[in-house]
């Protein structure tokens, strides 16, 4: 199969061109596939070209999308859950995250993930394989169709760790450039940090993006060595003030900031204590701090943090000089930790 996703428009041209068709058609198919109103996904739909090209395209094995919906959840806010199943028979997950003025998809990078952090639902059946740029890219055409509007952010923090797909990744943002016209600026790639994949990912971003304008966001969800280690198992292979290190490179070599994500687990890393272990690792540092509330599963013992703790452990910071925010959960009532509807269709 050729899958037609990720082409760019001269790409295009030149395959109309092959195939004996004036190079506006290319154009033609490249509006076709990212009109986010058009709900239609075979290329023998593309009505706006000649019916003889289509049957062409089609006999050779060219398609758009690969991908189809399992199932899906809509949250009281909004929020919308996709399952969406591949051709191999596998199945990931994506959400539509909207406000009144955004839309934000939440795209997986991979089938499952391999780095078994404690607190996820995405780990326990570990990883499948990753996902090609075209399996990427079709996720946010399924969030735009399903939702009836155009994504204007993009990050990239669903199943999967996405260092660990890096030339997909970055070819995928290109597309998401490019193609859906979607700044850099608005996408985020959050890694639960994996040793040399920070410095290879800012070189290999001015190789094929010719910058790097997105931002880097780190799964941290500790203060010490010690704490990561017991709720991320791949931690002991890189500790903590090396991650520091290699990100304070990153901004250097950049210039955008670092975001820290860190989710209040009860009674493991949300104490003051932590709170002013924290603001010692990161002070002097261009960083950002999201604090997250948890989304419990039932296949772990982790406790979400009250609110009243989050806020207490925010202002602890922001006292110590720390830029940093809380995260505001969304899709609680409805499968909302990454991995749960996949877990839960399988059941």
């Amino acid at each position: 199969m050729k899958n037609l996703l990720g082409s760019s428009i001269k790409d295009l041209e030149n395959v109309a061109l092959d195939y004996g068709q004036a190079a506006f058609r290319g154009r033609q198919i490249h509006n076709w596939i990212y009109n986010y109103k058009n709900k239609k996904k075979n290329i023998d739909q593309i009505d706006v070209l000649p019916l003889d090209f289509r049957k062409k395209l089609k006999d050779d094995g060219f398609n758009v999308s690969e991908l189809s919906l399992q199932d899906k959840n809509l949250a009281n806010d909004g929020t919308q859950k996709l399952l969406l199943s591949t051709c191999d028979h596998q199945s990931i997950e994506c959400v539509g995250i909207p406000t009144e003025k955004r839309l934000t998809a939440c795209l997986s990078s991979q089938v499952g993930c391999p780095m078994d952090c404690k607190f996820c639902a995405t780990g326990k059946e570990g990883l499948k394989r990753s996902l090609k740029v075209s399996e990427i890219l079709d996720q946010i055409l399924f969030i735009e169709n399903e939702m009836n509007r155009k994504v204007t952010n993009i990050v990239f923090m669903g199943m999967g760790e996405p260092l660990l797909n890096i030339d997909e990744l970055l070819l995928s943002i290109r597309s998401i450039n490019e193609d859906f016209h979607i700044s850099q600026r608005k996408i985020t790639v959050s890694t639960v940090a994996v040793p040399k994949m920070i410095k290879k990912l800012s070189a290999k971003s001015f190789q094929v993006l010719g910058n790097c304008q997105f931002t880097l966001a780190i799964s941290l969800h500790a203060s010490n060595q010690e704490t990561r280690e017991t709720i991320i198992p791949s931690a002991k292979n890189y500790e903590i003030k090396n991650i520091i290190e290699d990100c304070k490179t990153f901004v250097r070599e950049t210039g955008r900031r670092v975001s820290f994500e860190y989710l209040m687990l009860s009674g493991v890393n949300d104490k003051l204590e932590h709170a002013c272990e924290l603001s010692n690792l990161l002070k002097g540092f261009q960083c950002h701090v999201n604090l997250i509330q948890y989304n419990q599963i039932d296949e772990v013992e982790f406790q979400r943090t009250s609110l009243k703790n989050i806020q207490l452990f925010q202002s602890r910071l922001v006292n110590n000089g720390i830029a940093v925010s809380l995260r505001k959960s969304r899709g609680l009532d409805k499968n909302a930790a990454c991995g749960q509807l996949r877990q839960n269709a399988k059941k």
